[in-house]
Order: structure tokens, then sequence, then C-alpha cells
């Protein structure tokens, strides 16, 4: 079912997906109420549906639809700083994936990005749903540890990085507000995110994380601490230059034919490269593919600790799926367990 206000986007929508024999359009709805009632009358597979919409937005639709009768939702929304704003909520709220429109709210140009739109949608709809809407319980404050100096040098002996894509924001959410404030470890988070989103998906992890949280700059130097989101425009990889302690991020689009951007496995690589296997905590998340799993071995056999998440919670189990099938996960637990493993990882460093 496909949910936005403008007739323009309703009918380039059921034209790129219709253009699969998989998928089949069973409804469209021109604002919030009415994608309530249809998604609600029709059970569809896959909710597509724009942010800003009028009578009811569709954030506060996303909301009814989860509250009444859970349906993967593909938000498609245009990159404005509103629309940023919103759409970050909507994939907190549990939307499955995001896609940005090309050229604002009205975009004529959706074609540009048919097949992107057809494979997400089509992973959605193989979604655990249930996984998405899950309550996880909240627990106290991790494990106690002495503060770390904020530095620039290597002091840490561990550095945390997360691999996630689709169902990823929810799962971020639920996962790194439990990381203690005195984690001595610095974190990367690589999300499969449009450019647009991944500054303001940043600054809302950090209004409810205890650790800092930015996206990362190219440049920037690597602390205990902190979470660094690598930005949506470009890959992330660790740097150490030549005869100085200081480990840094550089941004980079190389290399061009990776399928991400930003690339699990490009930043894996590099971390393996530069810090080696045993100062590596690295997780796989929920998400389509297998960005990550290859790093995911390497670092396992490198002496690194490796987490997957576990089907039960996985919104898309396909990452994390190819780590553990190809022997790159050490550690195997759902979602609500993974802030636990990390602060051990962590400890036992």
């Amino acid at each position: 079912m496909i949910a936005d206000d403008s007739a323009f986007v309703r009918k380039y929508l059921k034209e790129i997906l219709a253009g699969d024999s998989e998928i089949e359009i069973v409804g469209t709805a021109r604002d919030g109420e009415e994608a309530v009632k249809l998604a609600l009358a029709l059970r569809p597979d896959v909710v597509t549906i724009d942010v800003e919409m009028p009578k009811m937005d569709g954030l506060t639709a996303l909301q009814y639809i989860m509250n009444e009768n859970p349906i993967p939702v593909v938000v498609i929304s245009s990159l404005t700083q509103k629309g940023e704003l919103l759409t970050y909520e909507a994939l907190a709220l549990g939307a499955v994936d995001v896609i940005a429109k090309p050229s604002g709210p009205v975009s004529t140009d959706l074609r540009k990005i048919a097949e992107d739109i057809r494979r997400k949608v089509k992973a959605a709809a193989k979604s655990n749903i249930k996984a998405a809407t899950r309550a996880i319980k909240k627990r106290g404050a991790g494990p106690y540890f002495e503060p770390v100096p904020s530095v620039t040098s290597i002091t840490f002996k561990k550095l945390v990085i997360i691999g996630v894509s689709t169902g990823g924001p929810k799962t971020l959410t639920e996962i790194l507000p439990e990381l203690p404030a005195d984690l001595p470890a610095p974190v990367i988070v690589v999300q499969h995110l449009p450019a647009g989103f991944t500054k303001s998906f940043a600054e809302r992890l950090n209004n409810i994380c205890r650790l800092e949280v930015s996206e990362a700059q190219d440049g920037e130097i690597i602390t205990p601490g902190k979470i660094l989101v690598a930005p949506g425009h470009s890959h992330l990889k660790i740097e150490r230059r030549l005869g100085r302690n200081e480990v840094r991020v550089r941004l980079t689009d190389e290399p061009r034919d990776a399928l991400y951007k930003p690339s699990v496995e490009v930043a894996m690589e590099s971390a393996l490269k530069v810090l080696g296997g045993q100062r590596l905590v690295a997780i796989l998340l929920t998400g389509m593919g297998d960005d990550g799993a290859n790093a995911m071995v390497k670092i396992r056999n490198a002496g690194g600790i490796t987490i997957a998440e576990a089907e039960e919670t996985a919104v898309v189990w396909g990452m994390p799926r190819e780590a553990i099938n190809r022997g790159g996960a050490s550690v195997v637990v759902p979602a609500y367990r993974v802030a636990q493993e990390i602060v051990k990882a962590v400890k036992e460093g």
C-alpha cells in the first residue's frame, strides 16, 4: 500500500512497484487518516509512507498502525531539515527502512532510484516486524569503569565497531543508551542511511545516550567515551599516521565500487589493518545483504571479539546471519543483550 499526499508521487511509485512481478499494489492513500484506515482494512504486507502529509502526518499514522496491527513500513521522504527529523522519529518508532526522494517532496524523478525502492520494499515484506516493535526492558547502568581521561593518543585497549542496516535506527536506540558513560572505548557506528539523515540521527542518539554521540568528521581523533556515526555520503576508514599514536577518522569515496556507502566492510577492514584483531570488538546487527560478514571472519581469526544479532530480534536477519554462517561470529545474542556483551568484551581487554 502506498501513502503520499502527492498524486505525482503516488503515480510514479505505483508504476515502479507494479513493474516487479512479485509486487502487487493493493491501495493508495492521500493523507495520514486514509493511510491508517486502509492499512487496517487491507492488511498489506508493506506500507510505503511519506512523513509530511495533511490531516494526519505520517508519524502519527505510523503510531496508529504499529499499535493496532504492526505492518512493515518503508518511509519515502524528502531531505528537508524538517523531513530529516520526522523521518528519524519514524525509524525510532519502528519503520523498517527509509528512502530519500531525489528532488524534494514532489519528486518526479523517482525512477532514478526505482531499483532501490523495489529492493527495500521486498526486504521489508520479509522483515521480522515483531522484532521492530518489541519493547525492550530497560536495565540499570552497566558495570562501573574508572573514568578514562580525554587524551589524543591510543590509550584505549578496544575499539567497538558496529555495522547495521535495515531496521537499524530502532535497534540502535535500544542498544546504545545501555552503554555506560564511563565505557573506556570509542564506538564507531556504520549505519546504511542516506547522506542527509545521519547528522540528525546522531543528534537524536546523543539526546538519549550516556556517551557523547556525533556524526564523524574527516580527520577527527578517535577517543574513548564517544560514539561516532559514519556520515551517509562517505566511507569511514580508521587511519593512523606514521610515527604518531593518534588514530583518526578518514572519510573517503574509495572504494567507489562498494555496494553501500558507508560500507561496514570498508570500515571494519581498515580498523583491522590499523589496530589488529585483538583491539577490536566488531558487531553486526539487523540488515539485508552481507556487508561486513567477511570482515567479521577476518577479525575473529585475528583474535578479535565478534558479536552477531540473533534471529529472534533481528528485523532483517541478513548481515548477522551471513557472519554466523561464514564463521565470523564468536558471540550470537538477541539485541537486548548486545550492550552487555560489548561491556564484557571491553572489560576483558
